[in-house]
């Protein structure tokens, strides 16, 4: 790259050996080092966070490989121009004998068209896709194409592997900062592999603004105080769209599911920090207050309910304290999923039976002609009982007579409900006379 070029493009690996990280997949004897240096490779989806070294992997089977290298960009090229890519693939593997790597960065931003635009074709062997993708292919690329290649696992970098990129770039002279007058103080470097959190393109921007920020006269000492301010203005936003999102906000449910306020309150932090929609949270908080409290704590939904309001109402950052709030509530409350198992039932009931018919006595009859029709006869207005039910009354429809779906738990204030329900069950089953 040009040396105008960040810095972390420029200190991109030129070589296997220069690659930090990744040794189950690229470290000596690894699976895909060996099909690199055989030359023999096949389809594959390089998955990761950012910053863990996809594209430049990417770069390195072609320097490494015979094969062609030909990138593609997953949200410019059309069908046409996969089609071009192909045509000129099985042209130079017919005359030359040699492959072609099509590489597509971001490659969950395939639309389905242009997937099977590429599936026969990979099948066939007449080109060599190597896609790039932070998102869980398992959801991004649909099954017929990722049946076909085989998905390697990129990990967040270490603390000592970021720390080893750092002191690389600090030190190399001709792509790095090594012909300038830098120092960085080891609070410096601890603060930007902090930053970091896993990814080498955020350390090295951030290094690289502190350098910039730093004064311009003498040796430019790099101090942790110059890295927060740098990290202030890099204004790096994380991407809660896709599978990351979904992890975190599985955590914080299943943390108030397991009674874990602490638990709970990381989660919903890091969601919040992290830029995830407060709303969101709040609606993920209100199905849990059903699915996991229900009628053990009744109060766990006007909880969760009133934190969707305050921050509808406030937004953020006020509006976060509500959220933490509602997330401990949960956490703390006694739990039953007894209201969700017999939602499930229902429904399982509904499939088997199909539309059973309303029970002719507990119809609406607001015309003559429903009347004449038995809409509504025998009903008893139970009001006019003296306990204000009428026992011997059925209110399911005949093939489920004497179904009982909600079966609560002994916790919380589903103890004293369950007695009632107990008793009344009872006295269905044989109403007074």
């Amino acid at each position: 790259p040009p040396a105008a070029a960040p810095l972390a493009d420029r200190m991109r690996p030129r070589t296997l050996e220069e690659f930090v990280g990744q040794e189950h997949l690229v470290g000596p004897g690894a699976v895909l080092r060996r099909a690199i240096e055989a030359d023999q490779l096949s389809s594959l989806i390089l998955w990761g966070p950012p910053g863990t070294g996809k594209t430049t992997l990417a770069r390195l089977l072609a320097e490494h490989t015979k094969a062609r290298f030909v990138p593609l960009s997953a949200v410019e090229a059309g069908v046409k121009d996969i089609r071009q890519v192909v045509d000129q693939a099985r042209e130079a593997l017919n005359l030359y004998g040699q492959r072609t790597i099509v590489f597509v960065d971001e490659v969950h931003r395939f639309n389905k068209a242009q997937q099977d635009a590429f599936l026969p074709h990979v099948e066939a062997g007449t080109v060599i896709l190597v896609g790039a993708t932070t998102e869980n292919p398992s959801f991004e690329v649909n099954a017929a194409l990722l049946s076909r290649c085989q998905v390697y696992v990129l990990y967040r970098l270490e603390p000592p592997q970021l720390e080893q990129i750092i002191e690389r770039t600090l030190h190399d002279p001709e792509r790095g900062l090594g012909g300038q007058p830098v120092t960085l103080s080891p609070e410096g470097r601890a603060a930007l592999v902090r930053y970091a959190d896993g990814d080498a393109r955020q350390a090295l921007q951030a290094l690289e603004l502190a350098v910039f920020l730093a004064p311009q006269q003498g040796t430019k000492l790099i101090s942790a105080e110059l890295v927060a301010q740098a990290v202030q203005r890099a204004a790096v936003h994380y991407d809660y769209q896709g599978e990351e999102h979904y992890n975190l906000i599985s955590a914080l449910h299943k943390a108030v599911r397991g009674s874990d306020p602490d638990g709970a309150l990381y989660w919903l932090v890091r969601l919040l920090e992290g830029g995830a929609d407060p709303v969101y949270v709040a609606r993920r908080l209100v199905r849990a207050a059903s699915e996991d409290v229900g009628l053990a704590d009744p109060q766990a939904l006007v909880q969760a309910l009133a934190a969707k309001q305050a921050v509808e109402f406030i937004g953020l950052p006020e509006g976060a304290l509500a959220l933490a709030q509602a997330a401990v509530y949960l956490a703390l409350a006694p739990k039953s999923n007894a209201l969700y198992r017999a939602y499930g039932t229902v429904r399982q009931d509904l499939v088997k039976y199909g539309s059973l018919p309303v029970p002719l006595h507990i119809r609406n009859a607001p015309t003559a002609l429903m009347s004449a029709l038995d809409y509504g006869k025998g009903y008893v207005y139970d009001h006019d009982r003296e306990e204000g039910i009428a026992w011997e009354q059925s209110y399911l429809p005949e093939a489920l007579a004497g179904a009982e779906y909600y079966q609560p738990t002994s916790r919380g204030l589903e103890n004293e409900l369950g007695k009632r329900l107990q008793e009344r069950r009872a006295r269905r089953r044989n109403p007074p006379p």
